[in-house]
């Protein structure tokens, strides 16, 4: 009888599959590290591309640095013009108004019996001081102001006896505030229309 002797065979295949799974297991490392490179080396172009697009958009900005300057200067130049036009204006307009108190307490003093003898404007504020015969004649003279559409607020804020050439007179001080005149409403169109109809 005929023995055989299968161990050397079952070993062999065993060193076989093991070597299978090994070239198996180093074809799939290969193939990894493969498309790890292949990826590696399409983000490293992909960061070169940005890379140079940066640095063309750097030039580019570069190229526009002076419009950017002179726009600015512009810039600083408008509202440095805008902040004198709106001195200019505010000046015409305190002129205007100084004119217009001083021809309102001008036309509403009674010279026969009061006179000034100082007046003061600082910004919205006025104080007058002066002499009248009596203190009838003081507030008719604040009646006239309160009156005036370029003064309000009027008040007296001292009054005494005072003595000129022998005769006993009021001495007086007025605070009051000025302003220009608040423009007037308009009329709606559907009041226009009701008027029409009366």
């Amino acid at each position: 009888m005929l023995r055989i002797n299968l161990l050397p065979i079952r070993q062999l295949k065993k060193r076989a599959k093991a070597q299978q799974q090994l070239f198996a297991m180093g074809a799939v490392l290969a193939l990894t590290l493969a498309a790890a490179l292949c990826v590696g080396y399409l983000q490293l172009q992909r960061v070169k591309a940005l890379e140079q697009e940066i640095s063309a958009l750097n030039t580019k900005k570069q190229s526009f640095t002076p419009t950017l300057n002179k726009i600015a200067q512009l810039k600083k130049d408008q509202e440095e013009l805008n902040r004198k036009t709106n001195i200019i204006k505010q000046l015409k307009t305190d002129s205007s108004l100084t004119v217009r108190v001083l021809d309102e307490i001008a036309s509403r003093l009674d010279n026969q019996r009061m006179w000034l003898e100082t007046l003061q404007q600082q910004g919205s504020s006025l104080s007058l001081s002066g002499v009248a015969l009596d203190n009838q004649t003081i507030a008719q003279f604040m009646d006239n102001l309160k009156a005036s559409p370029f003064v309000k607020d009027v008040s007296l804020s001292d009054s005494s006896l005072k003595v000129v050439s022998g005769r006993n007179l009021k001495s007086f001080n007025l605070s009051c505030s000025v302003g220009l005149q608040e423009p007037a409403t308009k009329e709606t169109p559907g009041d226009k229309s009701n008027t029409a109809k009366k």
